[in-house]
């Protein structure tokens, strides 16, 4: 008797499966290499990352598809998510060169008086360490965060919340003498960890852990939500005796910004104005009037 066309063409998709999810990535191994130091300060990796990992649909005739080992993580090879040991803290833990301008920053904001100024909309940097293998490299940690519309913005309140805070939190990096220069869409987040009581997947953030489950969530005005400012990387800070405050360069995810030039120096901070005034009009309000029509 054949053997069932159907049957045959579901084993070869999980075979198929397997050979696709077995192997870890390049930007995977990388950080899969760097599990025990991270374990030792605290930072536990998800099991497709620790040492030894057998995948755990071996054997059992099933896609992998259906198991939370066979999530990847996206192409980005200086951010991974982890659960910090002490709490079960979800987290972020960016890998950046020691001393660059984006740890002096970004620590600078996090660290007190200003971390205490609650118009600071900033991410908080949560520790920041250095390799012990390569002392140029340190690791950034912060609070795992989500897109601003991921979920979708529901009511209108909630878009005015968002541009209250970001305008708020733009007056004071502006005030201490930072111009991001990049606070476009990707660079705004929020931390919405109270709107899913019961967690989520750090990358099929709709999921419960478990990265198959959907997540139940509350409702913004629910739980209250704080938008941060991320990725202080092209971003410059004068002290407040320096004049003219003023910059070169077309660095940004924005391309559409008129000043930009490598020649002639702009003001920086009414690039952040439009920056964000661009923002809040391609995304927020469209995705209000998309989620709602």
């Amino acid at each position: 008797m054949s053997e069932d066309p159907l049957f045959r063409h579901a084993q070869e998709l999980i075979e198929e499966g397997d050979r696709l999810f077995s192997s870890l990535r390049s930007w995977e191994a990388a950080w899969a290499e760097r599990q025990p130091f991270l374990e030792s300060r605290s930072y536990m990796l998800r099991p497709r990352y620790r040492p030894g990992w057998i995948p755990s649909w071996k054997g059992t005739g099933m896609h992998p598809m259906y198991f939370e080992d066979s999530i990847t993580l996206p192409i980005r090879d200086h951010l991974v998510d982890a659960t910090r040991t002490s709490d079960g803290m979800l987290v972020y833990i960016k890998r950046v060169r020691t001393g660059d301008t984006e740890s002096r920053i970004a620590t600078m904001l996090s660290s007190p008086p200003l971390s205490e100024d609650p118009d600071n909309r900033s991410v908080p940097i949560l520790e920041l360490f250095q390799d012990t293998d390569d002392e140029s490299i340190s690791y950034m940690v912060m609070p795992f965060l989500r897109l601003i519309d991921n979920p979708p913005f529901v009511f209108i309140v909630e878009i005015v919340e968002f541009m209250e805070q970001i305008l708020t939190g733009l007056a004071f990096l502006h005030k201490h003498g930072v111009a991001h220069r990049d606070c476009e869409y990707k660079n705004l987040m929020m931390d919405a960890h109270a709107m899913y009581p019961q967690g989520h997947h750090p990358v099929a953030t709709m999921c419960l852990p478990d990265g198959m489950t959907e997540a139940p969530y509350l409702s913004r005005a629910d739980t209250g939500i704080k938008y941060c400012f991320i990725d202080f990387g092209i971003s410059v800070h004068f002290p407040q005796d320096v004049r003219p405050k003023l910059v070169v360069g077309t660095d940004g995810r924005d391309q559409e910004v008129p000043e930009l030039s490598m020649r002639t120096p702009y003001d920086p901070f009414k690039v952040d104005v439009f920056i964000t005034a661009t923002c809040f009009n391609m995304s927020s309000t469209t995705n209000f009037l998309t989620s709602t029509s």
